[in-house]
């Protein structure tokens, strides 16, 4: 089985493109890879608790926000590099949708809201990867309150109707039960889906940064899509 772990990032004037996607974990790894990022977590804060301050954002992490507002650029930096190798050295599969959102609103008469079209592409993209191990997944999601309902009542009514609605659509059946949501610090693995839907989106965009912790952090999002099974749907 693989446990599945996504977010998305919002669309706004300053960012054009509304991204959902994230990591799929093998359930017999999660042992071992979660002490990684204990280790990793430990190495940053000096503590493996996990908690609110304890939380990784990759946002604020890059900006210095929040409990990232007093700690150098340095170790801000590093913090996104280890987590770069987190992925690549354990081979972790990243899938993503990137929906243009000023494109698929001229496109269509009447566009279907981001987040759901957004929530059934990236599910039909879970099911392919596991379609191509052979295997079923579970889905867990940032907890968002204004999201919950509906995204679970659309999985449900995707997998009740046999496929999503698209005109290719496909069956859900390899992801069991339903959409499990919860705040992202109680989970390291979502911490990480965060992190890399936050450079996806960055990076992936045509953006050429000039700073240097913006280019090192270019570099880490390069080295993962060049070492990783990483693929990027585009939409329209």
């Amino acid at each position: 089985m693989h446990l599945i772990y996504f977010d998305e990032t919002k669309f706004a004037e300053s960012n054009p493109f509304f991204l959902i996607g994230g990591i799929l974990v093998r359930d017999d790894r999660m042992s071992a890879l979660e002490n990684t990022l204990m280790q990793i977590q430990y190495n940053f804060f000096g503590t493996s608790v996990l908690s609110t301050e304890t939380e990784f954002h990759g946002q604020h992490i890059f900006n210095g926000i929040g409990h990232f507002r007093k700690r150098k650029l340095e170790d801000r930096v590093k913090l996104f590099e280890d987590i770069g190798t987190f992925i690549v050295d354990n081979a972790l599969p990243i899938r993503a949708v990137c929906i243009d959102v000023t494109a698929h609103r001229a496109k269509y008469t009447y566009p279907q809201p981001e987040y759901n079209l957004g929530l059934m592409l990236i599910l039909e993209r879970f099911c392919d990867y596991l379609e191509s191990k052979d295997d079923i997944g579970i889905v867990f999601g940032d907890y968002e309150k204004d999201e919950i309902t509906k995204s679970i009542l659309d999985f449900s009514q995707f997998k009740h109707s046999g496929k999503t609605p698209m005109h290719f659509g496909r069956p859900l059946g390899r992801l069991k039960d339903t959409i499990y949501f919860t705040h992202s610090h109680h989970s390291r693995f979502l911490q990480v889906a965060d992190i890399v839907m936050y450079m996806a989106n960055r990076y992936g965009n045509g953006y050429q940064p000039e700073k240097w912790h913006d280019v090192q952090c270019k570099a880490v999002w390069e080295k993962i899509k060049a070492s990783v099974d990483c693929k990027i749907q585009r939409w329209p």
